[in-house]
């Protein structure tokens, strides 16, 4: 166990032998000092929500998503790959925040870095979205540039406030990182009405896309994924899908994306090579309907999970 995570595991029934799920199968194949294929791990942190005149409750969202994640059953369509892939990956619990944002963001990227360096895929449930500049950090601990992919409603490439870090600023922070570590930064799902325009400006004069959802057909969206250059890292904003179908996020859009589109980039992301990492941010468990957001979260890493066990061998 990473110095920096507790363990974060729920209990679970005894599974019917022909009724394997999740999370009976995470590690179950991992042998003593086996690296794992692919690593879960929680930022329970929203410091940088409240920060930034956000929804507080997205420090919940490691369990919440955990609590249905564990129950899904592998995928029915082509459950040896996938329940061999589950078996590899290690669920190494959550970070134990210390109450200061900026020290936690050091810590995730101080547990993720190695995990990177040794091959693994690591999957980061937040929190509020500031967990994508500590998932940032850890490409940059490697020494190699990243490219950062980033579906969101909006840019977040806000300036810091008071020199503070919070959740609209994780970005800004990335390309501003005097190592250079972030090679490109591109983001999709952006709503007109959601982002400014300068914001926008930025991303374009950095080199990067910013594709507004309307705009976010399949082809475009295969299209961002194959552009991609290897290292790369996927952050998922949730509040980029229509509040219809995610309700509990810290800041919830009227006009958002479809949960197929949304979930077809959760796919892709694990399946294209180039992409070493992925995080998941701004569930908010307290404000969500019946789970409704949850369990759209928990499908999320599923898909992740779904892509990388199709993935083509290196």
């Amino acid at each position: 166990m990473n110095a920096h995570l507790v363990n974060a595991g729920l209990p679970l029934p005894e599974p019917a032998p022909d009724d394997p799920r999740v999370g009976h199968l995470l590690g179950a194949a991992l042998g003593p000092g086996e690296a794992p294929r692919a690593v879960l791990c929680g930022f329970p942190v929203d410091e940088g929500v409240r920060r930034n005149g956000g929804r507080p409750g997205a420090a919940a969202a490691p369990a919440a998503i955990r609590r249905i994640l564990y129950r899904l059953t592998p995928d029915a369509a082509a459950p040896a790959p996938f329940a061999a892939l589950l078996g590899k990956t290690l669920d190494a619990g959550d970070l134990a925040p210390r109450g200061d944002l900026a020290e936690d963001q050091a810590a995730l990227g101080e547990a993720v870095a190695p995990w990177l360096r040794a091959g693994a895929f690591v999957v980061v449930l937040g929190g509020g979205h500031e967990t994508a500049y500590g998932h940032f950090l850890a490409h940059a601990a490697l020494g190699r540039p990243v490219e950062i992919l980033n579906l969101d409603a909006h840019a977040d490439v806000r300036e810091r406030k008071d020199g503070l870090g919070h959740s609209g600023s994780p970005f800004r922070e990335a390309l501003e990182h005097p190592s250079g570590a972030c090679r490109r930064y591109s983001v999709a799902g952006l709503q007109p009405h959601s982002v400014a325009r300068a914001h926008l400006d930025l991303v374009l004069a950095r080199g990067g896309q910013a594709v507004l959802a309307a705009q976010l057909g399949p082809e475009r969206l295969r299209a961002l994924f194959t552009a991609l250059r290897t290292p790369a890292m996927v952050s998922f904003d949730l509040d980029a899908v229509d509040q219809a179908f995610a309700p509990g996020v810290s800041a919830p859009a009227a006009r958002g994306l479809a949960p197929e589109r949304w979930l077809e980039a959760a796919f892709l992301a694990g399946r294209t090579p180039a992409v070493v990492s992925a995080d998941l941010a701004e569930l908010n468990p307290s404000l969500d309907r019946d789970d409704q957001a949850a369990r759209l979260a928990a499908l999320t890493v599923w898909e992740l999970f779904r892509g990388l066990a199709s993935r083509p061998p290196a």
